[in-house]
């Protein structure tokens, strides 16, 4: 009994000896993953608080290098290559730093991603792109550094910057056209789908392309879909022919529209198709 008793306290001792204490970080680490146009962003911070400090041109002085953030380097990942500033950056992570001023800062992004604070020695051969943002001041204070993926369009992408009562959106632009251009391309060469021909001709819609190759991609779409158009393609159909400037053909295909999302129960192309008809005096 003695033996088993000395075994429980021995376990009980040891058990407390190892135990650790766990305290939430003063840093928190944030991961964010962001779809922009065809390129996969993803984004690794951590993020102070102010914690009633003077941050920008006090905690981080104006004119010095910062991590932009806490702990490891801030690192953005690109899944394809993307243009700030007027410079390539190649499919890859980088590094996030910073050099706040009073009314603009210098943002670079360092092919050196991994790490810890600040490189011991700065090397500009590892500066792939450079560029000086204007601050835009903020009429409330933001407690907790925040990095956000802003603006988004098939074309860009603005990184935005804020801590303190500071904001800075970095301009990104993507490769999207040259992508779905070269996807179209590709289909067309070889036994394009209906599916190709009404994503390749809302595509060119959308982004102001060859309407009259839109029409002529659109139609075939049409026309493979048999007797079941679905009344989105539809939708899209009228669209493009009043974009073309064939009013009349757009006006008929809208009320086919209208017939088939009444048909599939969505009041909510009902009302475009009708907000249309009366936009091109229909109604």
């Amino acid at each position: 009994m003695k033996k088993l008793l000395l075994l429980i306290l021995t376990i009980t001792v040891a058990h407390a000896v190892s135990a650790q204490i766990t305290t939430p970080q003063p840093s928190p680490f944030s991961k964010i993953e962001q779809k922009a146009g065809l390129t996969d962003i993803t984004l690794e911070y951590s993020r102070p608080s102010m914690r009633g400090r003077t941050i920008f041109g006090d905690l981080e002085p104006y004119g010095e290098i910062w991590r932009t953030g806490a702990n490891s380097r801030t690192k953005i990942t690109f899944s394809t290559e993307v243009t700030v500033g007027g410079k390539t950056l190649e499919a890859g992570s980088y590094a996030i730093f910073t050099k706040p001023g009073k009314d603009s800062w210098d943002v670079y992004f360092y092919t050196e991603a991994n790490g810890n604070g600040e490189p011991a020695e700065w090397d500009d051969s590892k500066v792939a792109a450079m560029v000086n943002i204007e601050v835009y001041p903020l009429p409330m204070s933001i407690e907790t550094f925040t990095i956000t993926f802003d603006d988004l369009t098939n074309d860009s992408v603005v990184l935005g910057i804020m801590w303190e009562k500071t904001y800075i959106g970095v301009p990104i632009d993507l490769p999207t056209d040259n992508m779905v251009l070269a996807s179209i391309n590709h289909a067309m060469n070889g036994t394009p789908t209906a599916n190709d021909y009404y994503n390749a001709a809302v595509y060119y819609l959308q982004e102001n392309k060859n309407i009259e190759r839109a029409k002529e991609w659109i139609d075939k779409a049409v026309s493979m879909a048999g007797d079941n158009v679905p009344f989105w393609q539809l939708r899209q159909q009228s669209l493009i022919y009043a974009k073309a400037g064939d009013k009349a053909g757009a006006i008929a295909i809208a009320k086919k529209g209208i017939v088939a999302a009444e048909a599939a129960g969505n009041q909510d192309y009902v009302k475009l198709n009708k907000d249309s008809l009366a936009e091109w005096g229909a109604m």
